[in-house]
């Protein structure tokens, strides 16, 4: 594992066993979330940072037992979390890091990453490595059951004009990392942004192949 993901292992690990008791109504909303990346059955996604899980089941469902759902995340304790709760008979858990996903290049359809760009600790470079696993046309979906006001209110803190997530900053991150953004949401319940692998010949820009 990448030293820069020691934060955020530590962090989660601290909170991996409460963390589904902590929010418990957060799961209509990831199910709504994976149904905006317009999966199909036979589909092949991975969940980008999956923590314990809750965005499995409704993968698992949009794509049929034909699809195939990979969970990825740095941190061993909050798959052990997912695996308590059943989750891993929806996808196959894969401790990785985003930085060096041990995927093929353009093997994938869609990634799902619920709450994953704020903790990213090279986001540009981050999403290329994402973009590279997807196929050309392929979708993104970066996803947090509440809206940046609301999340920030639940810290302690006040959004800022450098927010990653605020709607410019994220499309330029967007664009400069494979990726175009199609649709953006930021309410109360909800922050949504969805992209689409853009065509342009970028895949040398983006790396080669890494085998799972």
């Amino acid at each position: 594992m990448a030293d820069d993901h020691t934060d955020v292992q530590e962090f989660f690990s601290a909170r991996a066993a409460d963390w589904d008791s902590r929010f418990p109504d957060d799961d209509p909303a990831y199910a709504a979330g994976v149904a905006e990346l317009g999966l199909r059955h036979g589909d092949v996604v991975l969940d980008a940072g999956c923590g314990t899980g809750r965005a499995l089941p409704p993968l698992r469902s949009a794509v049929g037992p034909a699809g195939t759902v990979i969970g990825a995340d740095v941190t061993p304790a909050m798959l052990a979390a997912a695996r308590r709760a059943g989750r891993d008979g929806s996808g196959s858990l894969l401790l990785a890091d985003v930085a060096a996903l041990p995927l093929r290049s353009g093997s994938l359809d869609a990634v799902f990453a619920a709450g994953l760009i704020a903790h990213l600790p090279q986001p540009g470079e981050n999403l290329r490595e994402v973009a590279r696993v997807v196929r050309p046309g392929g979708r993104l979906a970066l996803f947090h059951p509440i809206g940046r006001a609301a999340l920030a209110a639940r810290h302690g803190r006040r959004i800022t004009e450098d927010d990653l997530r605020a709607e410019p900053n994220l499309r330029a991150l967007l664009d400069g990392s494979g990726w175009r953004m199609t649709a953006y949401t930021d309410e109360d319940h909800r922050f949504l942004a969805l992209a689409v692998r853009q065509n342009k010949d970028v895949d040398d820009a983006l790396g080669g192949n890494r085998e799972q």
